[in-house]
Parts: C-alpha cells; structure tokens; sequence
C-alpha cells in the first residue's frame, strides 16, 4: 500500500470566477452545460496547481461542491439545505460566526452517485495518485434533529441505517469506477475530544463514549472490505473562513485508531488546540498518520526547519516510516473559503511537498 508522504486534504480556494457562475447557476440565469465547462475549469486549474507544487496525492479542489459535505445534499433528495441548528466557529482572538447546517425532512432518495462525476473527470485529467473524499456517515449525523425529523424517519438510528447504505453503495461506485484511495472526512469526531461538547453531549442525553463506538461501527460499514483500496480518515476541529468549532487532544477518541479499519489517519496539527502526539502511540503497527502540520487558516508560511522539528517530537511516539506530511485540513471546507490568497496556499503545498521530500526522499 502506498504511503504517499505528502497529501492534500481536499478542498482548495474557489476561484472568483467560479463563486460568481455558481450565483448565477442557482438564480437560473446560467445553463446547466454552461456551469459545468466553468467547473470543469476550475478543477483544470485546481490540478495544475497541485502537479506544479509537487504534492504526491491530488484532489479535484472540491470545486463542484458548495461545502465538503456538499456532495450528499445535491445528490441526495430529502435534507433541507440550510434548515437545520447553527453552530457556532471561532478564533483565538474570540470572534465568531455562525454556519446553518442541513436537516434532514423527508425521506432520503438518491438523486445521483455522490461522487462520481468528480471522481471520472479527475481521473481523466491527471496520471497522478488520485484520491476521492466522502462525508462520514457519524459527520451526516448532525442533519438529524428530532422535531423536524421525526416525520421522515422516527428515530435518528432508521435515517442513519438509510444513510449508511447510501455511503456504502458510494464506495463501491467508486471502487468500481478505479479510484483506490478513498477519503472519509468526519470533523464531528472532534467534537467528542472537546471537554466542553463532550458534556454537551451528556446533557443532552448522550453518552459521548457510546457515541464514540457506535461512530465507528458505521464508519467500518460504510468503507466494508475492499482488498487493495486505500482508505483514509481525516478529523479536524472545524474549518470555517479560517475559524474552528473544538479544541483538545485526540485522547478521548484513540478507540477510532484502534478499531476502525482505516489504514490511514489525516490529523490537524498546525496549533495547542490540537494537543500533543501521545496518542499516536495508540495507533496499530500497520497504520499510516498523515501530520497535518501546516495550517490552512493563517497566511503566514511554517518554515521548514520548524515542520521537521515537530516529526522529530511525534517520532517519539511513531516511528518515522509510518508517518507522512500534509496541510491540517482543506483550504475552503465552504464556498467562502479561508482567508489566504491562490498564492498563499500554493506555497503552502509546495512547502509540504519540498518537506516530505527532504524527510523521507522521493515518493
């Protein structure tokens, strides 16, 4: 299996161009042939960049995506798009912005496949390792809430059943249409390292450990048994116009390393609120952890010397050949994006490429 050193998490800046044609497209002033030549630009352009920074793994940008999670709300009938509880992101400095998320409301019927457009149009565009990223079934567990659920599905356990089956049929589409690296992004579990969510979640009833296994029961039916497919899990604390959701360490959630089928982890690491690397040494022997150690939220560019200090402090839990190089999560998890130029975030990838490559050689 291969241990691409330097990765992408997914999503990179969208294009003006882009922001305004998807406006137009959803005001009906923009065929649907039309969006789709400036979206398929707009991925010409995001795998460039990747191919000129040197990255071993690309991303279509998910430039046909209005979030990470966009994919499951247009594919999929039954989620009110921006109906559901808001929550809430901030930044060190205290500011904070509030982000509608879906709800489910009727009954879930799929439209299309997920991700399969993205995925065959990449594959036709680049002879690179080519990865595709999939919501988590526990991240879509949020879209249910019970007063304006319950008329579509009584209990949240009859809609994830319903989801998971989803999910799974979109790994096998996409296992079928030659993608070997697959994706799962899951910010919710960071939710369950955060103290203060974690009695949130008890107050409502939820035992934030239970939760926890039955996350990962749904995470292992969803990627099944695929001899040969590379999955991956990425878990960051949110990524919203440079502002986050949670903080702690990955402590209170090492049963995902140990029991989840995932051969490789993409953690956020770039700053304190992600803790230390102690709980690397609860990661199995056959397990890959991709150091998600430059961020995606500041412009200000991370030396080199300082990356390689930081692999040097996880080594003390993990040895090195197990260990690869990425940026802490995708660049714009919304349409809006974070607050770096295209030039900011070139360097960004290029710096984790030029890193990987002086740690650990060629690919």
């Amino acid at each position: 299996m291969n241990t691409y050193r330097s990765d992408v998490v997914g999503s990179l800046l969208r294009p003006d161009y882009l922001k305004e044609a998807r406006e137009r497209y959803e005001s009906g002033t923009l065929s649907d042939a039309a969006f789709k030549r400036i979206e398929d630009r707009a991925v010409d352009e995001a795998v460039a960049l990747q191919i000129r920074a040197g990255v071993d793994v690309i991303s279509d940008g998910e430039m046909r995506r209005y979030a990470f999670f966009g994919h499951l709300i247009d594919a999929v009938e039954g989620f009110d798009k921006f109906g559901g509880w808001a929550i809430p992101f901030r930044d060190e400095q205290g500011a904070e912005l509030v982000f509608k998320r879906p709800v489910v409301v009727s009954r879930l019927r799929r439209r299309r496949h997920l991700c399969a457009e993205e995925f065959t149009y990449l594959r036709a565009r680049t002879d690179r390792p080519a990865k595709a990223t999939l919501i988590s079934a526990q991240q879509a567990a949020a879209y249910y809430e019970p007063e304006k659920s319950r008329g579509a599905y009584a209990t949240i356990d009859a809609y994830l059943a319903d989801l998971v089956d989803i999910l799974r049929e979109e790994v096998a589409e996409l296992i079928r249409l030659g993608c070997t690296y697959i994706q799962i992004d899951s910010p919710q579990y960071a939710a369950l390292v955060d103290p203060q969510h974690r009695e949130g979640y008890r107050q409502r009833g939820n035992d934030p450990d239970r939760l926890l296994d039955r996350c990962i029961e749904m995470d292992n039916a969803v990627i099944g048994n695929h001899p040969g497919i590379l999955f991956a899990l990425h878990i960051c604390r949110g990524n919203y116009r440079s502002k986050f959701h949670s903080r702690g360490d990955y402590g209170p959630i090492t049963k995902v390393f140990r029991h989840t089928r995932f051969q490789r982890f993409l953690l956020e690491y770039d700053d304190a609120r992600s803790g230390g690397f102690e709980p690397l040494q609860y990661v199995p022997e056959d397990r890959i952890v991709v150091l998600g150690l430059v961020t995606t939220k500041k412009a200000e560019l991370e030396s080199k010397e300082e990356l390689k200090q930081r692999i040097r402090e996880a080594q003390a839990f993990i040895p090195l050949e197990r260990l690869a190089l990425s940026t802490q999560c995708g660049f714009a998890s919304t349409l809006e994006g974070n607050l770096l130029t295209p030039a900011d975030q070139e360097a960004k990838l290029r710096l984790v490429a030029e890193t990987a490559r002086e740690v650990w050689g060629e690919s």
